[in-house]
């Protein structure tokens, strides 16, 4: 039986979606977060990093979200959700399936933390903090957020997923990146084929019944 360590509202949520396509038995145990929004330390006691997603299988500990993916299609898909090799499909499944991690959610995650920095300084340093932080990210990350948004954009125009239209490993890999996105790059409800992307990704069965399982996932709605 597997285990998924899950944190709520962490990129986690993509690991039981595809648990749940694969339809693997699994069990989860759910961590919450902390005022700081950091995962609780016992999740240190599973992996030395303390972050989620992390499985367990066949008493081994496996993690990283592109790594874990890998594992399971590997190990329980038969076949499914990779393309042949050799394929222009599959050539844009292994670079969607990198670059979630790679560049998609760096960006992202900067981001974030730019936007909370002037709340963790004292008071009377904020405005100095507020200003420096939006400058960063004006001129730096919500450049680089506007061409990448785009580019998924125009990849989602194709055939409306990341590596041709049947589901692969990438689309789970994305779904995070995209979603996390809504909420954090202007203009991205702007752009139909994301929009449309996500309708049908949020559609599927597997995907509901993954945010029934695992529990807090504010990302789903965004």
């Amino acid at each position: 039986m597997i285990t998924v360590h899950y944190l709520e509202n962490s990129r986690a949520h993509r690991i039981l979606w595809l648990l749940e396509e694969l339809g693997v038995e699994y069990d989860v145990k759910t961590y919450a977060r902390g005022p700081d929004m950091r995962a609780p330390k016992s999740l240190k006691a599973v992996h030395p990093l303390g972050k989620s997603p992390v499985i367990e299988d066949g008493g081994k500990i496996y993690a990283e979200s592109g790594a874990i993916i890998e594992y399971l299609l590997d190990t329980y898909a038969n076949g499914a959700f990779r393309p042949e090799h050799g394929t222009d499909a599959y050539r844009r499944y292994f670079y969607w399936l990198h670059y979630a991690e790679g560049s998609a959610m760096p960006l992202l995650v900067m981001k974030l933390l730019f936007s909370r920095i002037p709340r963790q300084v004292p008071f009377f340093l904020r405005p100095v903090a507020n200003m420096i932080s939006k400058g960063v990210a004006s001129q730096f990350v919500d450049p680089q957020l506007a061409d990448h948004t785009a580019y998924w954009e125009s990849e989602l125009a194709k055939d409306g997923l990341f590596a041709g239209s049947e589901l692969t490993g990438a689309d789970f890999a994305m779904s995070f990146p995209v979603e996390a996105a809504m909420s954090r790059v202007d203009g991205i409800n702007d752009r139909p084929a994301i929009r449309r992307y996500l309708e049908t990704i949020r559609a599927r069965p597997a995907y509901q019944r993954a945010l029934k399982k695992g529990g807090a996932y504010v990302y789903a709605n965004s």
